[in-house]
């Protein structure tokens, strides 16, 4: 057999990789100590990747990371034991109790419950009831619960189509009369899709729960099964009758928060408190005891089965962000394109240089709908303050108040789906429909803690563990 076909025991391992493996009389799933240039690694053999190169072995180590060491530098391997591989997920039955909410999961891709699958390196969700009562036992204490994969896609994959199918279903749901709505979603866009629901689906008599996780279910720091089961328990005994976004509140596995969807940001790339109500606060905190809210200005569950949904979508708009030295021809490339709106997110309060000028008329004159939001992300666009904002609106610039910058987008997507009158257009972009727009920011609804100063590390020793 040649040294480039793999062999029983080396799943997908080729190459330098396979010879290593070959030369020390190991396999995968075998636990090994490796001695390499570079030091001593204890941890699981797992199988190659599909897309992975021939020229290293992955780890797992103790902590759960996996690392890749090059075959070339490995001096010794030492087999202490070894594991059986288990791909599938145990399923059990989900029992069923006529006393509980009824709750129904959409699935759209993402890694909320799931495992991963080392030969082709992708993550496999557990998603059927039984598959996720096998992972999350504790979800049975809570509902009964019903799953439907309606997509299974990354995040950056999902748009006006998914929105649409999404919202159509959530309504189907609403209408045979479910008690609460949780979705499954991949993170990086979560939130786009929040502030699409919220529009596309208002007035809802239940909780519509949106949730994923940051670190997937085979990592002994994943966000999973909590940030599930906190969904779960808003979904069926919240009484916020809301599009939300639930994921860990702290980095340690102590609450979630329920966030409104048009007023949340994913704020991170990797912490699993990544997402953040911005210019204000989240609605209520939630732990496997229950569900505490911070406020009282939420639409309320109800018991009818009554909803309006409005799937209009426009993907004529783009979200430009301004940067110092910008040209107008940036801006009249999306006019030649055919764009019927465009956000902005401008410097300080708002604000684009006068080299844009000439865009912004041309886009006035070409009946374009031009909106002017912060890159801040924090605050309220205020364009009567200084000339440059002043001149600006008399070029047809119309600003946006404290609406976040991807909010306004998904925003003036949908109104442009319903209409194209100036006036008619400024109405709907300026008619509040889910908190995106606020009268002001509490005073604790900008917080943000920088690392070093005397006032900050003392806060920090206090809550640290």
């Amino acid at each position: 057999m040649s040294e480039s076909a793999p062999t029983e025991g080396h799943d997908g391992y080729r190459g330098p990789g396979l010879a290593v493996l070959q030369r020390h009389g190991v396999t995968v799933w075998s636990e090994v100590e490796i001695k390499a240039a570079s030091g001593r690694f204890r941890g699981l053999i797992l199988p190659r990747s599909e897309t992975a190169d021939d020229h290293h072995i992955v780890l797992k180590l103790a902590s759960g990371y996996n690392i890749g060491l090059a075959a070339e530098v490995i001096q010794q391997i030492t087999q202490h034991g070894r594991r059986v591989a288990q791909y599938k997920i145990p399923e059990k039955e989900f029992p069923t109790d006529p006393s509980k909410p009824n709750i129904v999961l959409f699935g759209t891709g993402g890694t909320i419950a799931s495992r991963l699958d080392y030969r082709t390196g992708a993550v496999i969700p557990a998603f059927s009831p039984g598959e996720l009562y096998g992972s999350v036992p504790e979800l049975a204490d809570l509902c009964n619960l019903k799953t439907e994969k309606l997509f299974g896609v990354f995040s950056e994959n999902m748009g006006p189509q998914q929105y649409v199918c999404l919202a159509k279903r959530i309504g189907e749901a609403i209408a045979d009369g479910v008690d609460g709505i949780v979705i499954g979603h991949g993170t990086d866009t979560m939130h786009h899709t929040a502030a699409a629901l919220t529009f596309m689906v208002q007035d809802p008599p239940i909780p519509i729960v949106m949730v994923g996780s940051q670190r997937s279910s085979d990592r002994p720091s994943s966000d999973a099964a909590l940030s599930l089961i906190c969904a779960v328990t808003a979904a069926a005994q919240c009484d916020i009758a809301e599009v939300m976004v639930c994921m860990f509140g702290p980095t340690s596995d102590q609450y979630c928060l329920l966030h409104r969807g048009t007023r949340v940001r994913k704020m991170h790339s990797s912490y699993r408190s990544t997402f953040r109500t911005i210019g204000d606060i989240p609605l209520a905190m939630v732990d496997q005891q229950g569900i505490t809210p911070f406020r009282d200005d939420y639409k309320r569950r109800r018991s009818d089965h009554l909803v309006r949904l409005n799937t209009a979508y426009s993907e004529d708009v783009t979200l430009l962000y301004y940067y110092p030295g910008m040209k107008p021809d940036v801006m009249e490339a999306m006019i030649e394109k055919g764009y019927r709106g465009i956000v902005i997110a401008g410097t300080g309060l708002g604000h684009v240089n006068k080299l844009t000028y000439r865009a912004l008329e041309r886009a006035r004159d070409k009946g374009v709908h031009v909106y002017m939001t912060v890159q801040t992300i924090w605050g309220f666009v205020g364009m009567y303050v200084y000339e440059t904002g002043r001149e600006m609106m008399e070029l047809g610039v119309i600003p946006l108040a404290n609406m976040l910058p991807e909010v306004a987008f998904i925003k003036l997507s949908w109104v442009l789906g319903q209409t194209d009158d100036r006036d008619e257009v400024k109405r709907l972009m300026l008619t509040t429909i889910g908190d995106e727009i606020t009268e002001r920011e509490p005073y604790n609804g900008y917080l943000v803690y920088q690392g070093a100063v005397p006032e900050v590390q003392e806060f920090l020793r206090k809550i640290k563990h």
